[in-house]
């Protein structure tokens, strides 16, 4: 039965990808010696939210998703943020690939909140691994599953989430709406001639005035 390991090398933002994506570089090791024919890989992603700490001016960014500090020791647990999968092909004894992580700026996804609240350091990621391993050895081919436990860990920097959004939305950000609320604010820009949705939101919290803390 293969033995199989896995690490997680390095996280950067996918250049040439037309949609916003990290791709992780993964190290795949065997030490039985047997042949990997092919691997069907999948992946679950979830961030440690618990494994860090947080700025005063991280807690606006984590209070709906938290709520406030004196919560954080019940709240502050592990979330999924992604499932990816990858086709590996066949190797012996280590191999490296490449695991794409499609992300989105979508304020309703928690992962997005929690990524653009956070203002520096790392944010703690957990990998764990599932999937079917085809083997070839001298009675012909085998199929085995990855046992349940493999898994890595990785601290990707934020800088490096920041990157890859900047690329792709400079100093934007997605909010989706329902109809008919966008239908209303649309009626608010026309009516008080404003150039864009920005001034037309600014002008709505500008007559709320400041929240209650």
């Amino acid at each position: 039965m293969a033995e199989l390991e896995f690490s997680v090398l390095a996280i950067a933002p996918e250049a040439y990808a037309a949609a916003p994506q990290l791709t992780v570089r993964l190290r795949i090791m065997e030490s039985t010696g047997a042949v990997i024919h092919a691997m069907a890989l999948s992946c679950q992603v979830r961030i440690r939210a618990q494994r860090r700490g947080y700025g005063a001016d991280e807690e606006a960014g984590l209070l709906e998703l938290f709520g406030s500090r004196e919560r954080w020791p019940t709240t502050l647990k592990p979330f999924l943020w992604m499932q990816s999968g990858v086709l590996v092909q066949g190797f012996t004894g280590a191999a490296e690939v490449d695991l794409p992580l499609p992300c989105t700026f979508d304020f309703e996804v928690s992962a997005a909140k929690y990524l653009n609240a956070l203002r520096g350091g790392t944010v703690p990621l957990e990998f764990l691994f599932s999937g079917t391993v085809f083997t070839r050895g001298p009675e012909g081919f085998g199929v085995e599953r990855i046992p349940w436990d493999r898994e890595a860990s990785y601290l990707m920097p934020v800088a490096v989430w920041r990157a890859l959004m900047d690329a792709f939305f400079p100093n934007q950000g997605w909010l989706r709406l329902d109809r008919d609320v966008l239908a209303a604010l649309a009626r608010y820009k026309a009516a008080r001639g404003l150039l864009s949705w920005d001034a037309a939101i600014e002008g709505l919290l500008a007559g709320a005035g400041d929240p209650v803390p």
